[in-house]
């Protein structure tokens, strides 16, 4: 800091008692003598002494508004003045007025005299006063007007609220020997406050910076910095009161009337405190006949201005660094300060002092600042790597790093050096501090020894540290003469690297040592070669330079408002910037703008794209490694990528993460491995990537790859331009292009145009395809029709096509062009076009099994079993047949369907006789099957009559009709009941229709049966009531029913239940029963004699020996041919014997089945009208019998050979259109 004088006047036997400015700054008020002086303050003129006073002037004071002022004198009167110089108002007090404050919000005056303060406003009509005890010496206003202070001669200090009221008092501890002579309040209110008592420890000064100076920071146990005791709760009123008494204090206090820290002793009698605009620093006069400036915490920095006489009054101008002094002679001197910029650049840290006592180091990259406390006037800063040096008044403090983190901002102390030391410029080194003063550089060790000394020929106006191993580092010194020298601290001899003729302002030394730049006091910035001493350029308007620390070429300088980049020898790049260039790192440029340190991060843009116009890839890339825009990146890439470059470009590439690019250099470099070397074709594909297609074109072309020319257009769907490229003398090559312009169109949603180029170019199959998908059957039946029948594939495709588009016609008519019959057959199968299928079939047998297996499926599917089931037999899947038959029966006995399941199982029966007809291998275990499947049939279907009985409320059979069904179905159980078949409901329905016919012990039979068996809740009651009535009846059959069950082979009465079965007790001849009603027919089954054949037999039977005329008159034969019946005209019996007879007979009491077999001769004895015949298919052997009584009329069924009354018959045809128990249709041949 030093002070100038801007102007200076004397008043001539008079003392300047008082001071103010007005608030704008542009005049100043001085009481001196009886007057009050109107000063100009730019340049000290008097504008108007003002009179009005009879005595001595001692005070004035400026409204905060600037509108008026007020002026006090000994005559205890108070003047306001107008801002126009005019008086308004005069009041007066009991005695002198010894000072005057206004309240910068209210405008409220405070004029306090010997013995009383008043508070005058220009509301009020009266001026309230207020009695001390002391004589008031000062006042002034808290910031925000609350409160008034008063300081007096007794050494109190009074703090007041604005109605006069004492709220604090301070009593100062010298008392009236120590008188308060002037008091101030800091203006700002963001106050910080340190003394060395309120630091944890002197070694750690540190404080780490928020952007916001109310949030103080603390950083670890060993070098955490104690909160400000000094600073205020925010709560409270932050207004902080600095006080001067005369003995020789100056103290601090809080709005509470707590001090802050000690008190500052000083070498006089002070007379005035008056603080800067900010509060920053505060100006103090008195009897030490000058002024000096001092921190807002009482550090002294300096003098102001020395005088002959006492400093009575200083103020500071509003907003400035000018300093206004009134003395006790009359002079009038006002001084400008000027605060130089003390600070220190080390690469990316920058170290300054900031309110002249303290130092903050700034990370220019990462922007974090670190404050250090000095707590005295910092003189001079050095920093270096991890070393800062901080000169004080009275010793030097060097700093280290606490650790090697280049982001690291915390400084511990390593050493101090107490000493006093002058010095113009402060170097730090690792070990080592450098003075410099006028032409001597003295080098110190950290210890304080003078280890080296070196004395220059001319004054030194530059030096830098500019690295080296620690305690070898090199300096870099400029001199007024023109020299630089390179000095080593380990080495007493200076190096000479130059001479220039002018006198060096800044010098700086290139990253590799090679290359020096200096800026001349003709702000011309000169650059030599160090080895070879040679000047490659020089640049004008230049007042600093500094090399790029990252890159050798690089440097820029500032001058006249522009900053200044210069790679290698390409022109200057220029940009406006203010202030001055110190350092350059990477792509960030230090600027220094008036106190402020600034990292401007500058695109290195301008000096990439000057190499790149010199096709100088690498440093081009090495340039953009400082700092380049992503488009920068791009242009760098692509240009080394046409260049060739293929390294650079790669790197470039992955900085803008651009796959595709990289993909393209990967693919070239592994071409690159395998031999080729062609740089044309590799240009050509780097020009294809880059969308330059006809300079691809032309150099695959010229490097003989038109394949890849004509595949690029193609890819890229031109068409147009891959038919210039080949013309049209290559047709081989234009299908290939209609083919992928067929692709294009097919992918670019254009069928219909895709199909017609790609049958333009002879592509059948993507065209049917395509045509096909979208179902236009006209194009494809005509690309069929036109189609060669040689051409298979094309048309079996279109076959494919008409099937999925339902087109059975064309398809049809396409396959018969192939003469593909097997799919022709598969068609019609699948189109279920049957009659087709068949026809096919009649003429090429070999496709059977194609068409009837899949026919006999669908009618499955459909419940056309009897049609599935002859398809099946057609297809000669009898194995299929069965298993189907069966899963039907299953489920029909499941569903209790058994009038279906026993239809069921007689076919079953029935295919089993066929697989035995054709299979040798099969044929016992398919007669075994044959004849259970035969009585399953059998018991099923008259179960359905048992089933309805009970299940359903009415039945439509007689009770007759039951009571037979339900003996014959206990006849022919065995002990495995078959399923579904409940023995409960038969022996049930046989109980209630024994009990209604007459039969009670067989009902009585039938009730024991059933309580032996579980019986279902919804019969137990019936049964049981019946189980009780029954016993009420007698204990026997009717007669009628039991002569119902007569032999008529051997005449005997059967019991109505036989647990032998359905055959006689006596002879055992077998029951032939009815297949509707269930009675006994009048039958006798007989067999042949061996030798005779069925063909013989009949033959013989047809003979038909007459005996008389009569009895041919009697019977009528009524053969048909579809059914046998036998019928009996009226007449008497022939009591004649009948050979048949006499073979009935047989011993009796026997206990096994006599046959009843017949001879040739009684064959020929009987009547065609008496025989029926089963003529069961091979393997089995046709069944005979004879009727026994002639009156009774028996119809058999051709195809179950099952036996009828024929008025039954009749009727259940009548009713179901067939036969009832094998669905025969009455119309059907047989």
């Amino acid at each position: 800091m030093r002070a100038v004088l801007a102007w200076k006047e004397t008043i001539r036997d008079q003392c300047v008692y008082d001071l103010a400015f007005k608030p704008d700054g542009t005049q100043l008020i001085i009481a001196a003598g009886l007057r009050v002086l109107v000063y100009d303050v730019a340049d000290g003129a008097i504008i108007q002494p003002l009179k009005g006073h009879k005595d001595i002037v001692y005070c004035v004071a400026y409204a905060k508004d600037g509108k008026r002022f007020a002026s006090g004198s000994a005559d205890k009167s108070i003047i306001i003045w107008t801002s126009k110089l005019e008086g308004i108002l005069k009041y007066t007090h009991n005695d002198s007025i010894q000072c005057v404050a206004y309240n910068p919000v209210t405008h409220q005056l405070a004029s306090c005299s010997t013995g009383d303060f008043g508070l005058w406003s220009p509301e009020q009509k009266s001026v309230n006063k207020h009695k001390v005890s002391s004589k008031i010496t000062c006042c002034g206003w808290t910031n925000d007007g609350q409160y008034l202070a008063l300081g007096m001669m007794n050494g109190v200090v009074s703090i007041r609220n604005k109605n006069g009221e004492e709220k604090v008092k301070i009593e100062r501890p010298g008392g009236s020997s120590s008188p308060i002579w002037s008091i101030a309040w800091n203006p700002s209110n963001r106050w910080q406050w340190s003394t060395r008592e309120y630091w944890k420890g002197e070694d750690y000064a540190l404080e780490q910076l928020s952007m916001f100076f109310d949030a103080p920071y603390s950083q670890s146990q060993e070098c955490r910095c104690s909160h400000y005791r000094g600073q205020t709760n925010r709560d409270e009123h932050n207004d902080i009161l600095a006080v001067a008494d005369w003995g020789q204090k100056l103290s601090f206090y809080q709005l509470s009337g707590k001090q802050i820290g000690k008190d500052r002793t000083l070498t006089y009698d002070p007379c005035c405190v008056s603080f800067f605009s900010k509060g920053e620093y505060i100006v103090m006069g008195g009897s030490d006949k000058q002024a000096s400036l001092y921190t807002k915490d009482g550090v002294r920095l300096g003098t102001i201005g020395e005088q002959n006489a006492w400093v009575w009054t200083c103020r500071v101008k509003p907003d400035s660094n000018f300093v206004v002094l009134g003395c006790q002679d009359g002079t009038i001197a006002c001084y400008q300060l000027i605060f130089s910029t003390v600070h220190g650049l080390y690469k990316d840290r920058y170290a300054y002092r900031d309110s002249m006592t303290d130092v903050i180091v700034q990370h220019l990259i990462t922007e974090q600042k670190v404050r250090i406390k000095c707590r005295e006037l910092v003189k001079k800063i050095a920093i270096y790597r991890n070393r800062l040096a901080i000169q004080l008044p009275e010793k030097i403090l060097i700093y280290e790093l606490y650790s090697d983190d280049s982001s690291d901002m915390h400084y511990r102390i390593k050493e101090k050096i107490c000493r006093k030391f002058e010095c113009n410029l402060l170097v730090v080194c690792s070990q080592h501090i450098i003075l410099c003063q006028e032409k001597r550089l003295q080098c110190l060790s950290f210890t304080s020894v003078r280890e080296k000394e070196w004395v220059m020929e001319s004054l030194i106006r530059y030096i830098k540290v500019i690295g080296g191993p620690p305690g070898r580092e090199g300096l870099l010194v400029g001199l007024k003469n023109g020299a630089i020298l390179k000095i080593f601290v380990d080495n007493l001899f200076p190096i000479t690297l130059l001479k220039l003729s002018t006198s060096v302002r800044c010098l700086d030394m290139s990253a590799s040592r090679n290359k020096l730049a200096v800026v001349d006091e003709h702000n011309t910035l000169l650059v030599y070669d160090i080895n070879s001493k040679e000047l490659l350029f020089q640049e004008p308007n230049a007042n600093s330079v500094a090399w790029n620390t990252q890159c050798e070429d690089m440097l820029c300088f500032s001058g006249n408002g522009y900053l200044n980049i210069k790679a290698s020898n390409f022109p200057v790049h220029q940009q406006k910037m203010q202030g001055f260039m110190v350092g350059y790192n990477g792509s960030k440029i230090f600027c220094l703008h008036v106190y402020s340190m600034s990292a401007v991060e500058v695109p290195q843009s301008a000096p990439m794209y000057q190499y790149l116009e010199k096709k100088m890839f690498k440093e081009a890339y090495q340039i953009a490694c400082l700092g380049v825009t992503d488009s920068d990146w791009r242009d760098l890439a692509t240009e080394a990528l046409e260049g060739l470059d293929f390294d650079t470009a790669k790197k470039a590439f992955i900085r803008i993460r651009d796959l595709r690019y990289l993909e393209l250099i990967n693919s070239i470099e592994e071409r690159k491995k395998r031999g080729e070397n062609d740089n044309e074709l590799f240009l050509a594909d780097v020009y294809a990537y880059q969308g330059k297609f006809h300079e691809a074109a032309k150099l695959y072309k010229r490097t003989g790859h038109e394949s890849r020319a004509l595949s690029m257009y193609t890819d890229l769907r031109m068409f147009e331009y891959a038919k210039e490229f080949i013309g049209a003398t290559d047709p081989k090559n234009s299908r290939i292009l209609m083919t992928k312009q067929a692709d294009w169109a097919k992918s670019s949603k254009e069928p219909r145009a895709a199909a017609e180029m790609y049958l333009s170019a002879g592509e059948h199959l993507k065209a049917i395809d395509i045509i096909g998908e979208h179902g236009w059957e006209d194009m494809l039946i005509d690309i069929a029709r036109k189609l060669d029948k040689a051409e298979r594939e094309p048309l079996a495709k279109c076959a494919f096509y008409f099937e999925r588009l339902k087109h059975h016609g064309y398809a049809s008519e396409t396959y018969s062009k192939m003469g593909d019959l097997q799919a022709l057959v598969q068609l019609h199968v699948e189109t279920r076009h049957w009659e087709e299928a068949f026809s096919l079939v009649e003429k090429h047998p070999q496709f059977k099994n194609h068409v009837f297996v899949p026919y006999a499926q669908w009618l499955a599917e459909n419940d056309r079993f009897e049609e599935a089931q002859k398809a099946f037999h057609k297809a000669g899947r009898q194995n299929e047949a069965v298993k189907v038959l069966e899963q039907l029966t299953q489920n029909a006995v499941v569903e209790n369907r058994f009038n279906d399941a026993g239809y069921y199982y007689w076919m079953l029966s029935m295919q089993c006789l066929d697989i035995a007809r054709e299979s040798e291998d099969q044929r016992d275990e398919m007669l075994k099957k044959f004849e259970r499947f035969q009585h399953l049939a059998e018991l099923y279907h008259v179960y359905r009559s048992i089933q309805r009985y009970t299940d359903e409320p009415f039945s439509s059979h007689m009770p007759e009709t039951l009571f037979n069904i339900c003996r014959f179905l206990l006849n022919n159980l065995t002990k495995d009941i078959p399923p579904g078949i409940s023995k409960v409901n038969t022996l049930y329905a046989l109980a209630k229709q024994s009990r209604r016919l007459g039969a009670y012990k067989l009902a009585r039979y039938s009730y024991e049966k059933l309580q032996e068996l579980h019986i279902p809740s919804r019969f137990q009651e019936s049964i049981e009531l019946g189980s009780l009535t029954i016993r009420s009846k007698p204990f026997h059959d009717s007669e009628d029913l039991i002569e119902g069950m007569m032999c008529y082979r051997c005449s005997t009465n059967n019991p109505l239940l036989n647990n032998q079965g359905s055959v006689c007790i006596n002879c055992r001849q077998p029951f032939i029963y009815s297949a509707s009603s269930y009675e006994v027919l009048p039958l006798v089954q007989f067999y042949l004699e061996e030798g005779i054949s069925d063909e013989d037999a009949v033959s013989l039977i047809d003979l038909e020996v007459p005996h008389t005329d009569q009895r041919d008159a009697r019977w009528q034969d009524m053969d048909n041919g579809e059914l046998q019946a036998l019928r009996m005209d009226d007449g008497l019996d022939d009591p004649e014997e009948d050979p048949f007879t006499a073979k009935m007979s047989f011993e009796q009491g026997g206990s096994t089945f006599v046959p009843v077999k017949v001879s040739r001769s009684v064959l020929r004895s009987m009547s065609r009208r008496d025989v029926l015949i089963k003529r069961w298919p091979r393997p089995l052997k046709w069944e005979y019998f004879r009727s026994l009584l002639p009156d009774v009329s028996i119809t058999m069924c051709p195809t179950c050979f099952k036996m009828f009354h024929s008025e039954d018959y009749e009727l259940l045809v009548l009713q179901h259109n067939c036969c009832p128990y094998c669905r025969r249709p009455i119309d059907e041949p047989n």
